[in-house]
């Protein structure tokens, strides 16, 4: 072929047969222009991988942040696991039985009744001493009084009763305030327009029932209209109830929406395995920035509450039980992080990665070696899986990534089982495959007779001594 008729090489013919023939210098033109345009498609695909970047990294604590208050503010099973532990607390029950015994003590006249004492003693003409020493019962009463209150107290308030009682009302309380900002009208506790409203309908038809049960039969007239009783009005309802939509949509989207911007900026960058890695270790130290913002809040916090208000210890627990659970979430977030990140770099190029990945190799292929030699083997399954080893193990590793994602609230022990299994299924997958039948060896052709001397084989010297 001549060289010159060969397009994009000097003296080719660069017009597909027009004649022209490119030259060193043209060509090497192209070839600059083209590694240019090389150059500037890459810087534009990093640029964009680095604005999405940092937009994941900016909306990633947001996002745990808004679930973690959609949580707390919408749903009232969660809000009730989270205020159930404070029932239970030591330093929490502290606090509700000294108020309860300081409540209940002021109510009791320590002075009338010492006084009505030494009235008592004095109509019926006990020795004086005895009179003035009655005087001086009012203080060791009022401590017998405390002391018999607060242990009453005290077992109510450590019985299972009260942690009944406790969930019990935050519930309905959470609920009320949940159906006043969401506008349900199923609840006791109903928002009409700028209005607060009690239905009180439940009541009436109960009153109305035992009245007429007690002959009162002329009561089964009475209307059913106006059973609401309106508690209050506030022109601050329809902002709350338009924060709590908001609330609503932010806490739901914002998760999925920074999810497809972190795989956006993967698929984006050049580089996805190398993306992969740093988009999980960016997500993984803003989330260590919650946690170590979550314990300097939890300091100004105790510092800011007087000792007068609530106990340190008090505050401590009510302030870690209600972020308990955003705690529990960001270790876990993070935890997935670290995970993805070290199984970016178990795929990529480095020393330790190839030695993990051969170590591995040889286990599967031992325990394959050993499956044959006892006469198992996985036959065409086992030639499949060799055959799609990178589509078994990604559909594998995708299937526990939506495990954990269709989880609801996984925790770091979710991760850690998880984890195990994919690593199990892995491993299971890679025995079998190295447990396909041994291919089976070549046939080899069969040997060449001897030279035998024909009639017409020439006569070589010492041919018939051989």
């Amino acid at each position: 072929m001549n060289p010159a008729s060969t397009p994009g090489t000097p003296g080719g013919d660069a017009s597909g047969g027009t004649g022209h023939a490119v030259t060193a210098d043209e060509h090497a033109e192209y070839q600059r222009l083209r590694r240019a345009a090389t150059v500037r498609h890459r810087r534009a695909r990093y640029a964009g991988a680095t604005v999405l970047l940092v937009l994941t990294l900016l909306l990633a604590p947001l996002a745990l942040v808004a679930t973690w208050v959609h949580d707390q503010v919408a749903d009232t099973d969660r809000y009730v696991q989270t205020v159930a532990p404070l029932a239970s607390d030591p330093a929490v029950q502290g606090v509700v039985i000294d108020r309860l015994t300081d409540r209940v003590v002021a109510q009791v006249d320590v002075e009338a009744i010492t006084a009505a004492l030494t009235k008592t003693l004095s109509d019926n003409g006990a020795p004086p001493r005895v009179v003035e020493g009655s005087k001086s019962l009012t203080a060791p009463l009022r401590s017998a009084v405390h002391s018999v209150v607060e242990r009453t107290v005290t077992r109510a308030v450590t019985s299972e009763l009260f942690r009944q009682a406790w969930e019990g009302a935050n519930r309905r309380a959470h609920a009320t305030v949940v159906n006043m900002l969401t506008g349900d009208r199923q609840g006791a506790v109903q928002a009409e327009g700028d209005m607060v409203q009690l239905d009180i309908g439940a009541v009436v038809d109960q009153v109305r029932q035992r009245l007429v049960d007690a002959g009162f039969e002329k009561a089964a007239a009475i209307p059913d209209s106006d059973r609401t009783v309106t508690l209050f009005r506030t022109d601050q309802l329809a902002k709350a109830q338009d924060g709590m939509r908001l609330l609503d949509v932010v806490g739901t989207w914002l998760p999925v929406l920074t999810l497809a911007i972190a795989a956006l900026a993967v698929w984006v960058a050049p580089a996805h395995r190398v993306m992969v890695m740093i988009t999980a270790l960016g997500v993984g130290v803003m989330t260590v920035v919650v946690l170590v913002a979550l314990v300097v809040l939890r300091r100004v916090y105790l510092d800011s509450v007087p000792a007068t208000t609530l106990p340190p210890d008090a505050a401590a627990a009510v302030f870690d039980t209600f972020l308990r659970f955003l705690r529990a979430s960001a270790r876990t977030l993070l935890v997935v992080c670290l995970l993805t990140a070290l199984t970016a770099y178990l795929y990529g190029p480095g020393r330790v990665a190839r030695g993990v990945r051969a170590l591995a190799g040889r286990g599967a292929a031992g325990a394959g070696n050993t499956l044959r030699r006892v006469g198992v083997t996985t036959g065409l399954t086992g030639h499949w899986l060799a055959a799609h080893q990178k589509w078994t193990t990604g559909i594998v590793i995708g299937a526990g990534a939506l495990a954990l994602v269709l989880w609801n609230h996984p925790t770091v022990g979710a991760v850690a089982l998880v984890l195990v299994l994919v690593l199990v299924v892995l491993a299971i997958i890679a025995v079998l495959a190295a447990a396909q039948p041994a291919p089976d060896p070549p046939d080899r052709p069969a040997p060449d007779p001897p030279d035998r001397p024909g009639p017409d084989t020439p006569h070589r010297p010492g041919h018939a001594a051989a």
